[in-house]
């Protein structure tokens, strides 16, 4: 331990330790990504809260009791990596705090466990003045309709904080918000001004009008998100649609091939198919005799009508159907 380390350290207790009496370690406090609440910090608020953290204690689950305290920050700095980007896109940066620790009796399992890598991941509890729209820039309390966790034009929409105006302390946490890192953000109105809400006291909810308000948020970020995995998928209902589509064109060039058949059998002319009616092949030949009996053209052949001139459907029927062939009727006579 250099020197200059030990003078800051020296500068928040009320004697001068010595190196040896004292254990250090880094930690990541929070980033500027967004986390799993679909909440992240604004630069500027990781620049404040660089100097509002140090000397602030750090616990353990957020629980804030004397007897909870095992170290403090006594120096920060906010990092920036270049060489990574943010779900948001923009430059990856993360606040790094620098703690101490008394060498005690005590605390000497808890200084294995943080050296072995057991005791990790930390969250960070504070005060934000501004909550605002990652899409539209509102204030998410303003009445903003966007909904956080939900794809907007390629972004995800989330809420971006700002305003840092207290550090209330960090804790050792099982599972942080932040990856990585690890946030917790507690707030209550009191007065008007945002406040930590400690965990050991809570407002009951007497309404339904209280619950809703409570509950409302964490549904709409789960159907958001839910949303987000389907986004391209076709309904069931559009996939209906398109197979009835489907399945009516190809019934509509099944009658038109009936038709073309029914009015060749009959020795109509080919331009008389279209005016046949019925939804069966059996139904369409039967209309088809009835319009040759009505126009008293039954058995006679189209092409003696157009002069002897045969079409290319009548040519294709006749020569697979040779014994219905009037040509061949004619020569036989």
């Amino acid at each position: 331990m250099d020197k200059n380390t030990l003078d800051k350290i020296n500068a928040l207790t009320r004697r001068k330790f010595k190196a040896e009496e004292l254990y250090t370690f880094p930690v990541v406090l929070c980033h500027n990504d967004i986390d799993r609440d679909y909440e992240r910090f604004s630069d500027e608020a990781l620049d404040k809260m660089a100097e509002l953290f140090v000397g602030t204690t750090g616990i353990f689950d957020h629980n804030p009791t004397a007897d909870n305290q095992s170290a403090r920050i006594y120096d920060t700095e906010v990092i920036t990596d270049p060489e990574k980007q943010t779900a948001w896109g923009g430059t990856y940066r993360y606040l790094k705090g620098y703690a101490y620790m008394v060498r005690t009796a005590a605390n000497k399992d808890l200084i294995t466990e943080i050296d072995a890598g057991i005791k990790k991941e930390v969250s960070v509890s504070c005060s934000s003045a501004r909550r605002t729209c990652s899409v539209c820039g509102a204030d998410v309390n303003s009445g903003c309709e966007h909904v956080r966790g939900k794809s907007y034009d390629g972004q995800t929409c989330h809420t971006v904080l700002d305003g840092i105006t207290d550090a209330y302390e960090w804790s050792f946490v099982a599972v942080p918000a932040q990856p990585g890192a690890g946030v917790t953000k507690h707030f209550t109105e009191k007065g008007g001004n945002k406040a930590m809400a400690d965990k050991n006291e809570f407002t009951a909810i007497t309404t339904q009008a209280d619950f809703d308000a409570a509950v409302q948020p964490l549904i709409d970020a789960a159907v958001a998100a839910k949303a987000a995995e389907f986004e391209g998928w076709i309904s069931p209902e559009d996939h209906q649609k398109a197979l009835d589509d489907l399945t009516a064109e190809n019934k509509s060039s099944l009658l038109k091939a009936y038709k073309t058949k029914a009015a060749l059998m009959a020795g109509l002319p080919e331009e008389l198919a279209e005016r046949l009616t019925g939804d069966t092949e059996e139904d369409i030949a039967k209309d088809a005799e009835n319009l040759a009996a009505l126009t008293k053209s039954k058995g006679t052949p189209h092409f003696e009508a157009e002069g002897g001139v045969m079409s290319d459907v009548e040519k294709y029927f006749y020569d697979r159907n040779k014994n219905l062939d009037p040509r061949t009727r004619k020569e036989n006579a």
